[in-house]
């Protein structure tokens, strides 16, 4: 069966940036399961997969603005220290959930100044190309549950 819209896919990767660091893999796990054409992963690798088969082995480069977009300035921000209450040491690499007109959005400390916090609501991997060496599990048809909500439920059934 070849990988289409609501194919359920379960496939292994290695993901690299462009200096051949690993970033992510799924190696002595199981593989990354997801729903094709719900939007589940990122959409450059999601374009790439379509069409392959169970077994197929893929390298795939994705670009940043198929994967997490690229750096918006207007989410790196300075807040004051006294935002953080309750938070006794703040330091670079930190994360947290700060509340925007948006919604919920998670922000990493990138540098502490006196009273001053810089944090980062870009996305970790934003900017950057992604390097995807992928080995194609399984691929099968959604249930027709699955297809309604949009993801792919455990072995148990709807997990949510």
């Amino acid at each position: 069966m070849q990988i289409a819209q609501n194919s359920v896919v379960a496939f292994h990767y290695t993901l690299t940036n462009d200096a051949g660091e690993v970033l992510d893999s799924s190696e002595g796990r199981e593989p990354l399961t997801y729903l094709h054409g719900a939007g589940n992963i990122i959409p450059g690798l999601e374009k790439e997969l379509e069409g392959r088969a169970e077994g197929d082995k893929l390298n795939v480069k994705v670009t940043p603005e198929e994967g997490y977009g690229e750096v918006q300035e207007q989410l790196m921000q300075e807040v004051p220290r006294d935002a953080f209450q309750g938070v006794e040491s703040i330091e670079p690499g930190m994360q947290f959930q700060a509340q925007t007109q948006g919604g919920p959005l998670m922000v990493t400390v990138k540098k502490v100044e006196g009273d001053t916090v810089v944090v980062d609501g870009n996305h970790p991997l934003a900017g950057q190309h992604l390097n995807f060496d992928v080995e194609i599990a399984t691929v099968r048809e959604a249930s027709q549950e699955e297809a309604e909500h949009g993801h792919v439920h455990g072995e148990g059934g709807v997990e949510h």
